[in-house]
């Protein structure tokens, strides 16, 4: 396993480089994050960028390598592993500087030990332990704690801290998903408030081990891995088996009177859309939303009255549907990914008849936010209050929507094309 590399300009289109970090004598490059050395506390040179990774041979050790050509190319440190271990229960280091205490912090995950370490330094190379953060979850007693980060928000003139902690199995549904706790940070330890933990970041099957970019100021722009280990290996997809979500600009939002990590898809998605367009009507409540030839994405917004139920239909020719139910009663949304969607016989995990996610809305109105690719359609409530990603496999895009229920307006523009 190796690190790969690719880098972009506005978060849509990408470039690939030649694979970036390769495994060595202390073996595979499992996940980590980078950090530019701005100040040189680590010797390597004003503004070097260092990549901090999981070396998992017969043990997961930490490790770094560092780039003098804005990570092109990677040499690794002479006197790796920077944080020795003897078990497979230490990995995923994500590293910021924490500018109050001077020092460099890193969190751990301790995979089935179901905690993070949270260790310090001030110069990349020599780290001291400094707490660990656990935390009781009576429903899901066995699963493994993934990738985390420790991320900070100003919210109402006051510092906030999210911990975004990645499971698998344990997920919101079963098998991967990400949670996250809310509280402080004091240099040292991280303290969660007390909440009905575990939070989801998404609600759906398909958003797992994400974590933020540090060096885009005040923004928290998060990309998690759109797939799930429970078949991960089994999708119908060539030439590549996965795909990222679309990015995220996370940001803390007040939800009957507490605090919720919202996460919209960010601005830069308006680069690659093109004009909001009319519905042609199909009958009554069915509209040819775009032109599947052509189009092969698309976005739908709903302003949704909650006074009833309402049932949201994506369809294609070939009758292959994905059927969103609003319960406006209990403010939920639930979303059936069956045998209806279309392929789904590649596994058995994979059918899913109810995914249940809450609204995360006070409001009478519900605002819907729907992206559809080829094989993913990523739904979110009120400007991303709620988020539900999800796979799915029909044989051709779904072009049509139908509405039934309350009143409702809508409207559809189309999604450029990346590789185009």
């Amino acid at each position: 396993m190796s690190w790969g590399h690719a880098t972009s300009t506005d978060l849509m289109h990408w470039t690939e480089h030649p694979v970036a970090i390769t495994r060595d004598e202390l073996g595979d490059v499992f996940s980590g994050s980078a950090v530019i050395d701005k100040y040189n506390t680590a010797g390597f040179g004003n503004d070097t960028m260092i990549a901090i990774f999981t070396s998992a041979g017969s043990a997961q050790q930490q490790s770094i390598a560092y780039s003098i050509d804005d990570g092109l190319t990677f040499t690794r440190y002479e006197n790796n592993p920077i944080i020795k271990n003897d078990n497979d229960l230490q990995r995923d280091p994500k590293v910021f500087w924490h500018e109050e205490s001077k020092q460099w912090i890193m969190c751990l995950a301790q995979g089935w030990k179901m905690g993070i370490e949270i260790w310090g330094s001030t110069d990349l190379k020599n780290w001291n332990k400094l707490s660990e953060f656990k935390h009781d979850l009576p429903d899901r007693p066995k699963i493994q704690w993934e990738c985390p980060d420790l991320i900070s928000f100003e919210y109402n003139g006051e510092k906030k801290w999210v911990l975004l902690v990645s499971v698998n199995p344990g997920g919101y549904i079963i098998g991967s998903g990400t949670m996250y706790f809310i509280g402080d940070f004091d240099g040292k330890r991280f303290t969660a408030e007390e909440r009905n933990y575990p939070l989801w970041i998404d609600y759906g099957m398909d958003n797992y081990a994400g974590v933020t970019w540090g060096n885009t100021g005040d923004r928290r722009v998060f990309l998690g891995w759109m797939n799930n280990w429970e078949y991960a290996e089994k999708v119908p997809n060539s030439p590549w088996r996965s795909a990222m979500t679309l990015p995220r600009e996370l940001s803390l939002k007040e939800l009957n009177g507490e605090l919720i990590l919202s996460s919209p898809v960010v601005k830069e998605i308006e680069g690659i859309a093109k004009k909001w367009n009319k519905f042609e009507s199909i009958n009554d409540s069915k509209f040819r939303i775009i032109n599947g030839k052509t189009d092969k994405a698309y976005q739908v917004q709903l302003n949704i009255e909650l006074n009833k139920d309402s049932t949201i239909t994506l369809s294609n020719s070939k009758d292959e549907k994905l059927i969103i139910e609003i319960d406006a009663s209990n403010r939920k949304l639930t979303t059936h990914r069956d045998e209806k969607t279309g392929q789904s016989e590649f596994s058995d995990k994979y059918v899913i008849k109810s995914i249940d996610a809450p609204l995360n809305i006070e409001s009478s109105i519900l605002k819907l936010d729907v992206y559809v690719d080829q094989s993913s359609v990523e739904i979110l409530s009120d400007d991303g209050r709620m988020s539900m990603t999800n796979l799915v496999f029909p044989s051709s895009i779904y072009d049509s929507l139908s509405v039934s229920g309350a009143k409702y307006t809508i409207k559809v523009r189309p999604i450029k094309s990346i590789y185009a």
